[in-house]
């Protein structure tokens, strides 16, 4: 099953990376390095601290969002909040979100969500760290909104028919993840293990959590 998804993650970043133009990506990174580069001549800042900058939007990984998610499997009230206010409820455990409004939305059986940002890449980088590629690639952001279903196939994620597919655009103001299905056989895992079924790609909703 794991091999089966791994190869399907691929196949779909490959489809997405073919399908890019390729042009203002390149030319964005090298802006991007040349306004780094420009200030840190004028003396505004310094590479130690751009260096440290980098390392602390590094350093969250999907282990937060997992935690969340499996204390929301095991925890019916805390799940209840977190469906109502993600913020408050990934503070509760001691994880800080610190960009926008944390908005967490649950699959289930009639329902799944994906998750994208059509404007640029905005993305819940406090608990999940940095973006994969593909999420921000502009192909993924158009196609996840006008044939998600397909885009999902190409990922490895098939879904029945009678599935209804929402599509939630991050914003500046609000940050969207996933809580995704627990799935079935783990009524007596402990929350520790728990957590290890969750990926990245359930908390953006590209894929389901791990069977066991």
């Amino acid at each position: 099953m794991s091999a089966e998804r791994g190869a399907g993650a691929y196949l779909g970043t490959k489809v997405l990376l073919d399908r890019e133009e390729g042009g203002p990506a390149g030319y964005y990174a090298l802006l991007s390095d040349a306004l780094r580069d420009e200030l840190i001549g004028l003396g505004l800042i310094t590479a130690a601290q751009v260096r440290r900058e980098v390392e602390r939007l590094e350093a969250p990984g999907i282990h937060l969002g997992a935690r969340i998610v499996a204390r929301a499997w095991m925890d019916p009230e805390y799940k209840a909040l977190l469906l109502e206010n993600g913020s408050e409820a990934a503070e509760r455990l001691g994880i800080k979100v610190g960009e926008a409004q944390l908005v967490v939305v649950e699959n289930t059986p009639r329902v799944h969500n994906l998750i994208t940002c059509t404007l640029c890449s905005c993305y819940p980088r406090s608990i999940l760290g940095q973006p994969p590629a593909w999420y921000r690639n502009k192909v993924y952001r158009a196609r996840s909104v006008s044939e998600p279903r397909k885009v999902l196939e190409e990922f490895g994620t098939h879904l029945p028919a009678d599935i209804v597919i929402h599509v939630r655009d991050s914003n500046a103001d609000m940050r969207w993840m996933v809580l995704p299905r627990r799935p079935d056989g783990t009524s007596d895992w402990s929350e520790e293990r728990l957590q290890g079924l969750v990926t990245r790609d359930s908390l953006i909703g590209i894929a389901e959590a791990l069977q066991p």
